[in-house]
């Protein structure tokens, strides 16, 4: 088990893996540090009821890689990184979110940390509380990320329709939105303000009926969602929902939502292409909270939901009209581009610094830059998720 743990982080280039439990809480966490190159790593906690260890830690590896994707297609002074805490009925959820937080501090502005699924403001709040280097979700921090990620996609969603028809024109449009929580809710907020009829699912009844109640959304079984015959599917809960037998029921024009790993693997964007549906990455158009997170913290600036959005339709475009331009699904365009960035990043790195490339802990030497840039008081840092 160790040895391959550590072939797979030697062939992906993870810089660092860290475990952390407490018998007390119950608290039983990994953080995975994939690249630091060209910043410090960016990534949320994600909160989830894993079947095993280990499906808790691939889980946390493949978001960390997706992490660093974001932050190559937003051009982003940051890398990837992301951390899980495997839940069940025996943790004590506050004190594991503290002292999780107090790790996140001991790794000195290396890895900043914020929301995800099963993460909200408050344990953001929580880790806050213990770390400079987690987000805050109140008033000294970046605003809503959640906002900003669904704006992102909005964005995104608009460029896949221009595609595929040559103009938006929201009013006519048909939108399945898989998953009503933070993200998804935003998102159908920002749809229905533009007449869309958006249909949505949620497992979590509650995020279903006030989707309802607040926005109109009309809600479907969940399943059933891949069936509706519709302008845009859109993914925004777990990943890996495309896979063999949903890609045969889907009936969808084109696929663009916020959720991490919506595809199964990346044949699977291979068939959906085959078939004439436009896969938009999600770590394209799904970095709305990453960006706004990153300049708040690096730059100490709150970047306007309008330039987001701007950003990811320019970080949009050009994959389409790469992938129409050499005929090639945009999930393969997208990683290619993220691959050959990436090499560019660390190639400047072991020039710039060739010491620290290839022996310094990549947190060493950045910790007192980041604290010195830092916007906000000592105890009051923010993050992106």
């Amino acid at each position: 088990m160790s040895i391959q743990l550590l072939s797979t982080l030697a062939r992906e280039r993870f810089e660092e893996l860290v475990a952390v439990t407490d018998e007390e809480s119950g608290l039983r966490a990994f953080i995975a540090i994939h690249d630091t190159s060209a910043g410090p790593a960016i990534g949320g906690v994600r909160r989830f009821d894993y079947t095993s260890e280990s499906a808790a830690l691939d889980d946390c590896l493949r978001l960390a890689r997706a992490m660093t994707a974001k932050c190559i297609l937003a051009d982003l002074p940051a890398g990837g990184g992301k951390a899980v805490i495997l839940d069940g009925p025996d943790v004590e959820t506050e004190r594991a979110y503290r002292l999780f937080g107090r790790r996140v501090e001991q790794l000195g502005g290396t890895y900043y940390t914020g929301p995800d699924v099963g993460t909200g403001p408050r344990e953001t709040a929580w880790m806050a509380s213990e770390t400079r280097f987690a987000a805050d979700p109140g008033p000294a921090g970046p605003g809503l990320l959640s906002q900003a990620t669904a704006a992102g996609t909005f964005a995104g969603m608009g460029v896949a329709l221009e595609q595929i028809d040559g103009e938006t024109d929201w009013s006519r449009r048909t939108v399945v939105v898989q998953g009503l929580g933070q993200v998804g809710f935003e998102l159908a907020r920002r749809l229905r303000e533009c007449d869309v009829r958006v249909l949505g699912s949620d497992l979590d009844p509650e995020h279903a009926a006030r989707a309802e109640r607040e926005l109109g959304v009309e809600i479907v079984e969940c399943g059933s969602e891949f069936r509706i015959e519709c302008d845009v599917f859109s993914p925004n809960a777990m990943g890996g929902v495309l896979h063999d037998l949903n890609l045969r029921k889907l009936a969808a024009r084109c696929v663009v939502g916020a959720a991490n790993n919506p595809l199964a693997s990346l044949e699977h964007g291979d068939r959906l292409h085959a078939d004439g549906v436009l896969f938009v990455p999600d770590f394209v158009v799904n970095s709305g909270a990453l960006v706004r997170g990153t300049l708040f913290h690096l730059e100490g600036r709150r970047e306007p939901l309008e330039q987001i959005e701007a950003r990811i339709a320019t970080a949009t475009r050009a994959i389409i009209e790469r992938s129409d331009a050499e005929d090639l699904p945009p999930a393969r365009v997208a990683e290619r581009e993220v691959s050959d960035r990436l090499a560019l990043r660390r190639a400047a790195r072991s020039v710039t610094d060739p010491l620290r490339a290839r022996s310094e802990p990549p947190g060493a030497a950045r910790s007192n830059q980041l604290e010195g840039a830092r916007p906000s008081a000592p105890l009051e840092p923010t993050s992106d998720a």
